[in-house]
């Protein structure tokens, strides 16, 4: 990737993870070996754009435990802004991953009382600087309270000087995804937007195909709708005019991360071309489809290596 100047910096906010695989040359038969690497879908988003080249921010609750650590020494030699984030003491997020035949994960989650979700409105004050030209969020920090409601309040006052994207990034295995859908058209509301993926779409809106979920998003406030189609591409709608992207050819290791690639893909060919910053009234479907192809090739990149390892400028 080659470097490209960015003008102001993109703030992500949310989780870290930490991604725990099983080792299939563990020791025996009556023992399990795991591999714990530090994930968490805006954590990797951050990671990734940092990576690219844009000044990134990172507003997290980090915990004190060794998992913790694990995520600040990820996030620190990305090079992505840490100032902001909060020590917190409680435990870090676990989701023990099992991937199946193609490299697609499915996660276990070991979650209760975690220190991501905690946030008051004093720990979030301080997630914007004047130069802040978009806020990123999503996940499960955005979904489970009593953050989740305190971050809402952040993103309304976050759009009087910066775009706001939000990626719903569904997780049925711990939060059931009707609680998604009581959400979604609040969140639809302060996004200009909104990403998601093939699999989110199923549990927000089941039977609905792609274009449809586009328009009904769209009529909730959401500008600019992207899901990502995994092998199939991507399919943007941008206020009901639609591109797609295709997904370049790659030989998968796994996927972890990918969406989250594509998200930081994608902001950071959108800042590069100067459309961050407000509602996006100036993006052309020249420049949208600039972006997502863009955005497609960083996500081939990351399902080209294990975990959530996203390509860094100069790869």
């Amino acid at each position: 990737m080659t470097r490209i100047d960015i003008p102001g910096s993109v703030t992500v906010l949310g989780e870290c993870v930490a991604d725990v695989f099983t080792d299939p040359a563990g020791p025996g038969p009556d023992e399990l070996a795991l591999r714990a690497l530090p994930g968490g879908g805006p954590a990797n988003t951050a990671v990734t754009l940092a990576g690219l080249g844009t000044p990134t921010r990172f507003h997290a609750r980090l915990s004190h435990d060794i998992f913790g650590d694990l995520f600040r020494n990820r996030l620190l030699q990305a090079g992505v802004d840490l100032s902001r984030s909060v020590s917190a003491p409680e435990p870090s997020v676990l989701a023990v991953a099992a991937l199946d035949e193609t490299g697609q994960a499915t996660y276990t989650f070991y979650a209760e009382g975690a220190a991501d979700w905690q946030w008051t409105t004093d720990e979030l004050a301080p997630a914007l600087d004047d130069d802040t030209v978009c806020l990123h969020t999503g996940s499960l920090a955005l979904i489970r309270e009593p953050g989740g409601s305190a971050i809402e309040d952040l993103l309304a006052r976050a759009r009087m000087q910066a775009t706001v994207s939000l990626d719903p990034n569904v997780r049925p295995q711990f939060v059931p995804p009707a609680l998604y859908r009581e959400r979604m058209a609040r969140w639809c509301e302060l996004t200009d937007i909104l990403r998601l993926s093939e699999d989110d779409l199923a549990h927000l809106l089941p039977g609905a195909t792609p274009e449809e979920a586009c328009d009904t998003w769209h009529a909730a406030g959401a500008p600019l709708v992207v899901i990502t189609r995994g092998p199939h591409g991507a399919l943007a709608s941008l206020d009901g005019s639609r591109v797609t992207v295709p997904a370049p050819p790659v030989d998968v290791v796994d996927t972890v991360g990918a969406g989250d690639s594509f998200t930081a893909g994608l902001l950071h060919r959108l800042a590069a071309l100067g459309q961050l910053g407000g509602r996006l009234d100036k993006l052309s479907l020249e420049d949208l489809t600039d972006a997502c192809t863009y955005a497609a090739r960083i996500a081939a990149l990351t399902c080209s290596v294990a975990g959530a390892t996203p390509p860094r400028t100069g790869d």
